[in-house]
């Protein structure tokens, strides 16, 4: 099932938000890493590269996650779910969908505003033009604080997501955190859940 449903989220949504959090992980790493001034400049200068080109694979998937976001169905929350768990779930949602978008294009504000004028190497495949921003270093150190605090905003969104699902996956054993990693997962169990019910009722009739 590659589409959402009403059962539960589809192989591209789980695709999607596997893939962006392991990218936002690896990237918070890369960008601890490089920004220690005792490592030799040349393992430096390509840590930047390859934070700058994870960066933009992040961006371009943020951005199809986004219009996929927006185009599919959201299935109903889980049974047992209490409203306001259901609205910060949802809020929790959209703001790490907003931030997974500005934060890079915020790190892309930075290597376009840098007087450095360092050219973002993708991957070593093609080079990505800079935005049209002016190069200064107040203009460079404005977008380096704004990347920096809204990576730290989403590093933070992402732990409490991943206790919250933790939470309901071992304190509250439903499927919250289940139905994200196997596709039509709800499906299966109303499937069962069925029989279950059809078994009975014939049971009871003999």
């Amino acid at each position: 099932m590659l589409r959402n449903s009403e059962s539960g989220f589809g192989t591209v949504t789980i695709v999607l938000h596997w893939t962006i959090a392991l990218l936002i992980l690896g990237l918070m790493l890369i960008g601890f890493v490089m920004r220690r001034t005792e490592i030799d400049p040349a393992l430096q200068f390509s840590l930047y590269q390859w934070h700058k080109s994870f960066g933009f694979t992040a961006l371009g998937l943020a951005l199809l996650r986004t219009i996929w976001w927006l185009a599919e169905r959201t299935p109903p929350p889980v049974p047992g779910l209490r409203p306001l768990e259901h609205a910060a779930a949802r809020e929790t949602h959209r703001m790490l969908i907003i931030l997974g978008l500005l934060t890079p294009l915020a790190g892309w504000a930075v290597a376009s505003a840098s007087t450095l004028n360092i050219p973002s190497f993708y991957f070593d495949i093609l080079v990505i033009p800079h935005l049209p921003l002016p190069q200064s270093e107040s203009s460079e150190a404005f977008w380096a604080f704004a990347h920096a605090l809204l990576a730290y905003v989403m590093l933070a969104l992402v732990a409490i997501h991943a206790a919250a699902a933790l939470y309901h996956q071992f304190v509250r054993g439903d499927a919250v955190l289940i139905r994200m990693l196997r596709s039509g997962l709800r499906s299966s169990n109303a499937g069962a859940a069925d029989g279950r019910e059809t078994h009975e009722a014939v049971a009871g009739r003999k």
